[in-house]
């Protein structure tokens, strides 16, 4: 089982989107997923069509069995017209409840131990996480295989990659010191990328220059991410044709590729 967590700390820069088309996208391709919301907002599980509540509260903190907290999400929600979905996709859902994990949790461990055992039963688990750091952060670094840090381009957003990658530096140190390995930064994900415009391509470039091939393609910014959102579907489910949907498949194909150097 790898874990891939979605990180930034700023709000508002696609961090759901891209957790969501990961999640279906890999489970399209033949996965078994689980995608962990743990933001309070509850956007991915929203993003499903399926209410906001407190299932990762209830895991961690009440000691809810799986059983009562997993959601499995139809393949009619996120498959592609006329092809038939080759894995599965669950969802642990969040509400308003999940702010409240980082004060009611006295294990840094909590998240690892609930979550590993689910070793051979999960192939890979995506964490999108809500923007303000706290002990869940931490708690679900220390499961955590890589990193994604989706981000506009734009300066404030940058301020948010640069925090997310000193808390993934003092992530590494935890992790290694309690022996279980490192944080790899997967990549960086330029998002609702306007590519006409100066600010956006100077901002991309700057990007380019300072982490190199570990910036992805953009997304461009493009309005069927948003009615495919309004639909409770993925891009490539609501339009399997349209440019979002190829760039869609591109995010995807280069998280299954970072995925597959993480050893076993």
């Amino acid at each position: 089982m790898k874990v891939v967590t979605l990180l930034n700390e700023k709000g508002g820069v696609g961090k759901t989107t891209v957790a969501t088309h990961l999640a279906a996208g890999l489970a399209i391709k033949g996965y078994r997923v689980l995608l962990v919301d743990a933001d309070p907002q509850g956007h991915a599980t929203v993003m499903y069509g399926l209410a906001k509540e407190p299932g990762l509260y209830d895991l961690l903190v009440r000691n809810a069995p799986y059983q009562r907290v997993l959601r499995p999400i139809s393949p009619e929600v996120y498959e592609i017209p006329d092809q038939p979905v080759r894995g599965k996709l669950y969802l642990i859902p969040s509400n308003v409840e999940t702010r409240n994990i980082a004060n009611s949790i006295n294990n840094i461990l909590v998240f690892r131990d609930k979550f590993m055992p689910l070793e051979g039963a999960i192939d890979i688990v995506i964490v999108d996480t809500s923007p303000t750091p706290s002990m869940l952060h931490g708690s679900v670094a220390l499961v955590t295989d890589g990193i994604i840090i989706p981000t506009l381009c734009e300066m404030l957003a940058f301020d948010g990659v640069r925090e997310s990658l000193l808390h993934r530096d003092s992530f590494v140190n935890k992790k290694q010191e309690l022996g279980l390995g490192g944080v790899e930064l997967f990549g960086i994900v330029p998002t609702r990328y306007k590519h006409k415009t100066l600010e956006h391509t100077e901002m991309l470039q700057q990007l380019v220059d300072a982490f190199g091939d570990t910036v992805w393609k953009p997304l461009y910014d493009r309005i069927i991410w948003s009615e495919a959102a309004r639909a409770y579907r993925p891009t490539f489910s609501y339009a399997p044709d349209s440019q979002a949907a190829r760039d869609a498949w591109t995010l995807v194909d280069r998280a299954e590729e970072a995925l597959s150097n993480v050893p076993s």
